[in-house]
């Protein structure tokens, strides 16, 4: 007799504590590893299209030492008129990137890559998100950066703590997605590679 075949280990290729977060809402038992991708923007790329290729990346790069696995890969970048606010890193960065969104409408472009190690099957899905930011003072702007410490998060705001209180509106299929990993999308595609949910 055949024994059943084993369902695949799922593993997060990100350290990102809030993807991971969201993530064990759909999975109680998942791996967590870094991909240590390269994600230096190419010449004349497209957020969306960057936001895919490193998704894609990250997939592939985790895969590759997890043949047994489904490797989940996301990447996000946000967007103001057509210019990418990566990551800040510094109180500085974020005080300009706050003051350049307030009153405007910035895009959040949040690419999900599912990958089967397996046979190298792939699955992709991009999100898109529109927030539009209040007219935010300077003295609001300091106060928010003091309490959250948003340095690591594009757009230097954390929309799941006190970084709504930033927004006038947020248009999006999945509000999961402005946090880092469209749910919504991983959910069908998981059902897709035969992970049973809910």
């Amino acid at each position: 007799m055949i024994p059943p075949r084993q369902p695949p280990r799922i593993v997060l290729g990100s350290t990102s504590r809030y993807r991971a977060e969201l993530l064990q809402r759909l999975l109680p038992d998942f791996e967590q590893t870094a991909p240590g991708t390269d994600e230096t923007p190419l010449p004349d790329e497209e957020p969306a299209a960057r936001a895919l290729r490193l998704a894609i990346a990250k997939a592939e790069a985790v895969a590759r030492n997890r043949r047994d696995a489904l490797v989940i890969g996301s990447d996000q970048v946000a967007e103001l008129d057509g210019l990418i606010l990566d990551k800040p890193g510094t109180v500085e960065r974020a005080r300009a990137q706050l003051a350049a969104s307030s009153g405007r409408e910035v895009h959040f472009h949040t690419a999900l890559c599912l990958l089967d190690a397996r046979d190298g099957r792939r699955h992709t899905h991009v999100d898109h998100t529109r927030v539009r930011f209040r007219a935010l003072g300077a003295a609001e702007i300091a106060r928010y950066i003091e309490r959250e410490q948003p340095l690591d998060c594009a757009g230097s705001f954390k929309c799941e703590g006190l970084g709504i209180s930033l927004f006038e509106a947020i248009e999006s299929r999945d509000p999961s997605a402005l946090v880092g990993l469209p749910l919504i999308a991983l959910a069908r595609l998981l059902r897709m590679a035969g992970i049973e949910l809910p």
